[in-house]
């Protein structure tokens, strides 16, 4: 026993420690809510543009000259669809090796072929399906039919949001009509605090861009007070209800919402960025939606997906009819403002622990469709087509695997949407087989019961 002289005594160091902990732990709230890795990650956040429709591996980063030799043949077997008049079809566009890494490129993607050497091509991904609810479905979700987490919900399921300001998962889509639509990055059974926050960028505006975002009545202040009270509410009737957990992502969510206020307002606001920037990445919808994409991840946002639009099409990578041109228009667009994303990631040294994708759900037929019809296009392609990959950990300047002669199948080492997307979650730090949720009673993952990384991409 001792007197209360000597206890206040022996303990008053320990009262600084008191208020160092209130401090560290308004920093950490601050700072998010990260989590522990299953191994050391290489890559801290992700861009995925992601083509809607499906472009054409033969025209871009899959070179197939035996086509232009076999020109007008029909192909054989299961895969060939027999089109009336329908053979094998050229790609009208040159390649050549670029930079020091020799990349063989389309001549459409001229910008793309500028940052080469900093980029993986993998020319033998294949897929389950060649249709698009269910390629989306599964390039987005690993799974055929809805409705299963997204891609996005996982990561951040698994790292948890470096930041308490923004979204930890922010989709940028054109229009509101995107082919299947929300089911594409869904949180499903994940807490609601891992579903995406969508955008329509159809109208950058700022008010358009982020409406509602601000109160007209109430000064933040007002509101903070406001939402201390709605906060201590919220505690006692999330515990009458056994801290449920869907209850509990709707308050953080609106926790989110208020903190959005001040900081959404700068991020979202690409004006501010110097002329020379919005230049170097274009003015389309695209381009606005890539520059869009380096703020949110600049600012802490963990993933980000853009949808691809041009011309009001919800899927423009679709050119069953006159592909030769239409592919030429969307290159056009999507190379520069793709390319501009990774030289600016790089320039400001962001894009080694940031992973940028650029794919689509599939590929295009080698064979031509309607080939009867003066401007002729490819059909949907599942058996083999191309991804690029950049930064985060990816070895840059590889191809890796290849596709038959024809671009019929995947050949040499062939990557399954599943190794991809256990590829991803591995840069990030995840074991794609211990990143699980207990639903319905088994264990679910993005992967399945399938899945393996791609180690040989990996730097």
């Amino acid at each position: 026993m001792f007197s209360r002289r000597q206890m206040l005594h022996r303990t008053a160091a320990g009262f600084g420690m008191v208020g160092l902990s209130g401090l560290l732990g308004a920093r950490a709230q601050a700072e998010g809510t990260s989590r522990q890795t299953h191994f050391t990650p290489k890559a801290k956040r992700v861009i995925f543009m992601f083509l809607n429709g499906g472009p054409s591996h033969v025209d871009t980063f899959d070179p197939k000259p035996a086509l232009k030799a076999h020109e007008g043949e029909q192909p054989t077997g299961d895969l060939y669809r027999k089109y009336k008049g329908t053979g094998f079809m050229p790609s009208p566009l040159t390649f050549a090796k670029q930079g020091r890494s020799g990349i063989e490129v389309s001549e459409s993607l001229p910008h793309l072929s500028s940052v080469i050497d900093d980029c993986c091509v993998i020319r033998s991904m294949h897929t389950d399906v060649p249709n698009h609810e269910p390629g989306l479905l599964m390039m987005n979700t690993g799974n055929l039919q809805p409705v299963r987490p997204s891609l996005g919900s996982w990561v951040l399921y698994g790292l948890g949001s470096e930041n308490q300001n923004l979204p930890g998962y922010v989709v940028l889509r054109p229009s509101p009509k995107i082919v299947v639509g929300p089911a594409l990055w869904s949180n499903s059974f994940l807490p609601a605090e891992y579903q995406a926050t969508s955008v329509v960028t159809e109208n950058m505006q700022l008010d358009k861009l982020v409406a509602n975002i601000k109160n007209s009545k109430l000064n933040y202040e007002q509101q903070r007070e406001q939402l201390d009270l709605l906060g201590t509410l919220n505690r006692m009737h999330l515990k009458q209800r056994g801290n449920d957990g869907e209850l509990d992502g709707q308050i953080k969510a609106m926790e989110t919402a208020f903190a959005m206020q001040k900081r959404a307002m700068q991020t979202f606001d690409i004006a501010q960025e110097p002329a020379y920037i919005r230049a170097m990445y274009g003015e389309t919808p695209f381009a606005r939606s890539c520059l869009l994409a380096r703020r949110l991840v600049e600012d802490g946002v963990r993933f980000v997906s853009i949808y691809y639009t041009l011309g009001g099409s919800n899927q423009p990578w679709d050119t069953h009819s006159n592909h030769d041109e239409g592919h030429k228009k969307l290159c056009l667009d999507a190379d520069k403002a793709a390319a501009a994303l990774i030289r600016d990631l790089k320039g400001r040294g962001m894009l080694e622990d940031t992973l940028v994708i650029f794919g689509g759900e599939f590929g295009r037929t080698p064979y031509a469709q309607n080939q009867e019809k003066a401007k002729h296009g490819r059909d949907h392609h599942h058996t083999a087509f191309s991804y690029l990959l950049a930064g985060g950990g990816v070895k840059g300047g590889l191809t890796y695997g290849t596709s038959d002669e024809f671009g019929m199948n995947a050949q040499e080492n062939p990557v399954h949407v599943h190794d991809l997307h256990a590829t991803i979650l591995h840069l990030l730090g995840l074991n794609h087989e211990q990143l699980t949720y207990q639903y319905a009673g088994r264990d679910f993952r993005l992967t399945d019961v399938y899945g393996n990384v791609v180690r040989d991409i990996i730097a």
